[in-house]
């Protein structure tokens, strides 16, 4: 049973059942004309609040690789529901808001519901090896779809285009599912997990 914490903003319902952290492991399985990837890894997912209307996200995973833990890249970011900015909101940059606001309602949230039932969500996420995502999607109850919307990398970044993730809660577990084209290769499956919460 998950339980869900009630001091959050009404913006972060739809992603509450996410908070907490979440360990496991799963497979990495992506071809590409050069190689193929097959590996075992464990992972670990934090996702935190600090009064805002989004979640703090933070991930890790390491390949295991006999008595050694080959590190994995690295992310970092913020998960929202979408909704459109107004004079209330802070940004860009450190600007303030230009007016005063009330707190937003369970019913301002319920306004930006999807014909499909469910709410619009971003994701920004930050690589360690000099990778940026944004994508856009839904959460439609305890089911999370998103897509790339861009990616920007530095130069000496590895050739990465597009990317999916699926997300989902299965009998308390955390399952995820991640296609990517990169290296020269369409959009294809490229790594999945099952993660238990741990705190």
């Amino acid at each position: 049973m998950i339980d869900l914490p009630v001091d959050l903003p009404a913006d972060l319902a739809p992603l509450s059942w996410l908070i907490g952290v979440w360990e496991g492991t799963g497979v990495i399985d992506y071809e590409t004309a050069e190689h193929r990837y097959q590996e075992e890894f464990t992972h670990r997912i934090s996702f935190s609040h600090d009064g805002g209307d989004y979640l703090n996200y933070s991930a890790t995973a390491w390949a295991h690789r006999g008595e050694n833990k080959l590190p994995l890249v690295a992310e970092s970011g913020y998960w929202r529901v979408a909704r459109p900015a107004t004079q209330a909101d802070a940004g860009p940059g450190l600007l303030p808001p230009t007016t005063d606001a009330s707190p937003r309602t369970a019913d301002d949230v319920e306004a930006l519901r999807a014909a499909s039932g469910g709410f619009p969500i971003e994701v920004s996420l930050a690589h360690s090896d000099g990778t940026m995502e944004l994508y856009l999607g839904e959460i439609n109850g305890p089911r999370i779809d998103i897509a790339t919307d861009a990616i920007v990398r530095t130069a000496e970044a590895k050739n990465y285009s597009a990317a999916t993730r699926m997300y989902g809660l299965v009998d308390s577990h955390l399952l995820w599912a991640w296609d990517i084209a990169a290296l020269g290769s369409a959009l294809h499956s490229h790594a999945s997990a099952r993660l238990a919460r741990v705190s």
